[in-house]
Order: C-alpha cells, then structure tokens, then sequence
C-alpha cells in the first residue's frame, strides 16, 4: 500500500545535525511524530548522548531536538511499505533536503540505520554530495543491539566534523 510520509521536518536555524530515519513505522504515523513505537530505543538512546531526561510529549521531543541542535527527518518522501517492514519498501520518492540544508548550519548527516543510509546513498547523496554517517537502527527490530551499546555508537553524535 502506497503511503505518503505524515509528519513534518523539525529543524530551525541553530540545527547543526541532521538525523535521517527511513519511513515513520504505523505507531509513528498514527501518533504524527517520530520514533512514536514505545519500544523503539531512539528517545532513550539520544536523551542519554545530550545528558537530558528523556522526553516523553511531542512538545518536549521537539523541544529536546531543537535545544540540541538536532534536526530530524527522515529519507522517504513516499513509498509502498506493508506495516512498518523497512524491508518491504518499494517505489521511493525520497524526501528533498534542500529546504533544510539552505537554512540550517548542519555540519554533519546522519542515518538510524542501513535501510536509512542505503536509500539516502542511492536517492539524496548524489543530489546533496553531502555523505552521512550510518548508525544503528533504534528500532526493536534491531534486537542484537543492547541499549548501552547503541548509547556508545551513538556518542558519535557529540564529535566535531
């Protein structure tokens, strides 16, 4: 079933990092924000990086993103996907990062995750020349990941380009 991506970019001027996720899972879509499964392990794990309670309302998730300079969005503009299955996606039209790109500093992209990473390789770098840094998927899908190791991983959020 084709799906047209529901939230909308959270970024603003000060944005100096772009986190990029594939396409919104049905709890995401269903709760119109990012990452809104209650076992998906981004807002634990990001909280965590930025020494900061974790978020628990949508008005504190995206105060929590921007007081940290955290842009999020995610590669796919539309696709057919069945349920939340990054590996049943097909017919991509990727998101355009132009609007973001030309009006926040973002020094460094990066991708939760290889289905995040491999879309945006094929689809947005070559429109970009921008590379990105692959993560870990947050997804309970990404069960072989403990949470203290993607707290580590994910450090890498912290270093200067």
């Amino acid at each position: 079933m084709r799906q047209s991506h529901p939230i909308s970019p959270i970024y603003d001027s000060h944005s100096k990092i772009l986190i990029l996720g594939s396409f919104p899972s049905v709890k995401s879509r269903a709760a119109g924000f990012f990452y809104g499964h209650p076992q998906n392990r981004f807002w634990k794990v990001t909280s965590a990086v930025f020494g900061a309670a974790e978020p628990e309302t949508i008005p504190e998730k995206r105060k929590f993103l921007l007081s940290n300079g955290i842009a999020l969005w995610d590669v796919i503009a539309s696709c057919e996907i069945q349920g939340s299955s990054d590996s049943s996606i097909r017919n991509v039209v990727p998101n355009d990062l132009g609007e973001i790109l030309s009006s926040a500093p973002v020094s460094r992209i990066f991708t939760n995750g290889a289905t995040a990473k491999r879309l945006y390789d094929r689809y947005i770098f070559p429109e970009t020349g921008r590379p990105a840094v692959l993560l870990p998927s947050t997804s309970p899908a990404n069960a072989s990941w403990s949470l203290d190791r993607l707290k580590e991983t994910w450090r890498s959020l912290l270093c200067e380009p």
